[in-house]
């Protein structure tokens, strides 16, 4: 393993209000207190609250099918690795081996989230893309550390497109203010605007 990664925990799924039929996939730092909110589709959250909650499903979901497959060619996955951040997007690679070699194949990150569940294998992300991503939490609630289903969030946050108005410290202060309330989703919403006007400086 490379010294710049850090190695993730999946923390829970929420509703996401800022897209419909979207989720907050929240990933954290395992000796840390920084988390990575991320925003993902309803089936693959679907995908993950099903193996975070050890559910069996009526019949195989791709990503169980996907193992399945694998294990029958003799293919295990080692490890995800969250490698690229591009315009508020996650990227990821899956390594694979198949006992003599290694190779990865790029992957959405839910769908590698979903598969290191299935697999057991470590989540790893390249540590500047923590860096800029990664939303520092003072404290870790009990409510957090417990949650692993659909939990909808009560306040909705405004559209990702009206936090153009807002000027620099305005955001930083709404940014503290989701971060308390645990609103994640708004708060990579945010995070994300302020990227964006970091890169265009």
């Amino acid at each position: 393993m490379q010294n710049n990664l850090i190695r993730l925990k999946v923390i829970g799924i929420s509703y996401s209000q800022t897209q419909s039929g979207a989720y907050a996939l929240i990933l954290a730092e395992e000796n840390g207190e920084r988390r990575v909110p991320i925003i993902i589709g309803g089936f693959e959250a679907q995908a993950i609250v099903i193996k975070l909650e050890n559910l069996e499903p009526p019949r195989p979901l791709t990503h169980d099918l996907f193992k399945t497959f694998a294990e029958a060619c003799g293919v295990t996955v080692e490890q995800v690795l969250i490698n690229k951040l591009r315009e508020g997007i996650f990227y990821s690679q899956i390594i694979c081996t198949d006992g003599e070699k290694r190779f990865q194949i790029d992957s959405r990150t839910s769908d590698a989230v979903a598969l290191a569940l299935r697999f057991e294998c470590p989540i790893f992300i390249d540590a500047q893309i923590l860096n800029e991503a990664g939303i520092v939490m003072s404290a870790t609630t009990e409510e957090e550390q417990k949650q692993s289903g659909l939990n909808p969030q009560k306040k909705s946050p405004p559209a990702t497109s009206e936090y153009g108005e807002f000027t620099a410290e305005e955001l930083k202060d709404m940014l503290t203010d989701a971060i308390a309330r645990e609103d994640y989703e708004q708060a990579a919403a945010i995070r994300d605007e302020m990227a964006r006007r970091k890169e265009k400086e």
